[in-house]
């Protein structure tokens, strides 16, 4: 079982994420590459909330193919290229993650490979063996 940590001696977590996750032994450790918000046939959502979605879809697949799903995810890694993007990111990432939430870091960038992408994720997570 993960344990959460979220000491009272810091201030408390500006969003729904925690400080941090203590992974116990006998889990195996996924380390996901950042996922852009593109469909495999190149197509890639306007907005900051719907690329977000296609980002998390993205990195479930990859989860997926381990036996692995967003529920097991310890940490997540996201970067926007405008502080305008925030709202659609933070949207979607309090919607598919319940408290206790994982670790994460939430980046602005100046951006990505193609100018069109906004959001991107990279996530770590366990499952036990």
């Amino acid at each position: 079982m993960m344990k959460h940590h979220t000491p009272s001696s810091i201030r408390a977590p500006f969003a729904r994420y925690s400080h941090g996750v203590e992974v116990p032994a006998g889990y195996r450790l996924m380390l996901c590459s950042g996922q852009l918000s593109i469909t495999p046939d190149d197509q890639v959502p306007e907005s900051a909330e719907e690329q977000t979605e296609l980002c998390f879809a993205n990195v479930a697949a990859v989860l997926e193919s381990a036996g692995m799903g967003l529920a097991d995810i310890v940490r997540i890694n996201a970067f926007v290229t405008d502080r305008a993007h925030l709202p659609g990111y933070m949207k979607v990432r309090d919607r598919l993650f319940a408290d206790p939430a994982p670790a994460s870091t939430l980046m602005i960038v100046s951006g990505f490979a193609r100018e069109e992408f906004k959001v991107e994720i990279e996530v770590i997570a366990a499952a036990p063996e």
